[in-house]
């Protein structure tokens, strides 16, 4: 099954070995980006892409948060995570959060082309070994946060992410260019989604989650 991919990783050198790895898997359009508004952009521009591999420390990728931005804003596109590390508990939230699977950049090409086929088929792609060490990084709460995070609008989530980084509802407001009113109502949906009583909690639990800084 072939597809068109984005690769979204600032290191070139690691964008042509990804284009190398997927040779002869793809479709025609593979479309690189180096930070992430131009990964966004490129998605928003052209609806034909089907996956996307998004780097964990790209330039305006803020720990998972870009994962959780992309999975609200284009359910239907996959994402998998590449980057550096491999630590369990941050490959489960990866999970958690509606990643299709998570490739260590150590990982030898022969392996991505595997990796790039078992998500095109619907599977889910993870390092080998890395099951018992995932369960026992099951977090109940955290996998029903996530889930309730994936049901907010594009506008909602954005509201949610500048409340977690401490603006106040005029700043949001004038930053986005709508109204007070129209802030406090996406404010109000979000702690109704998320489940969550004020807007502290909800940015707290949406840093741990997301790992912004």
């Amino acid at each position: 099954m072939q597809a068109n991919v984005l690769i979204a990783d600032d290191h070139p050198l690691f964008r042509a070995a990804m284009r190398q790895a997927l040779a002869g898997i793809t479709g025609e359009s593979v479309i690189e980006a180096s930070t992430f508004s131009e990964a966004r952009d490129a998605l928003i521009r052209d609806d034909s892409i089907e996956l996307v591999f998004l780097d964990i420390h790209m330039p305006g990728n803020d720990g998972l948060t870009g994962l959780s931005e992309l999975r609200t804003t284009f359910p239907d596109v996959l994402v998998v995570m590449v980057s550096a590390e491999d630590k369990p508990d941050l490959i489960r939230k990866a999970i958690d959060l509606g990643a299709s699977g998570y490739i260590p950049k150590s990982t030898p090409l022969p392996l991505i082309a595997g990796a790039v086929s078992q998500v095109l088929d619907g599977g889910q792609w993870l390092p080998d070994g890395l099951e018992a060490e995932l369960a026992s990084h099951e977090d109940a709460a955290q996998a029903e946060f996530a889930e309730r995070l994936a049901q907010l609008t594009p506008h909602q989530f954005t509201v949610l992410k500048m409340m977690a980084d401490g603006l106040l509802n005029k700043q949001i407001a004038w930053e986005l260019s709508i109204s007070e009113s129209t802030v406090k109502q996406h404010a109000s949906a979000v702690l109704r989604k998320l489940n969550v009583i004020n807007r502290t909690r909800a940015g707290v639990l949406f840093r741990q989650l997301t790992g912004a800084e």
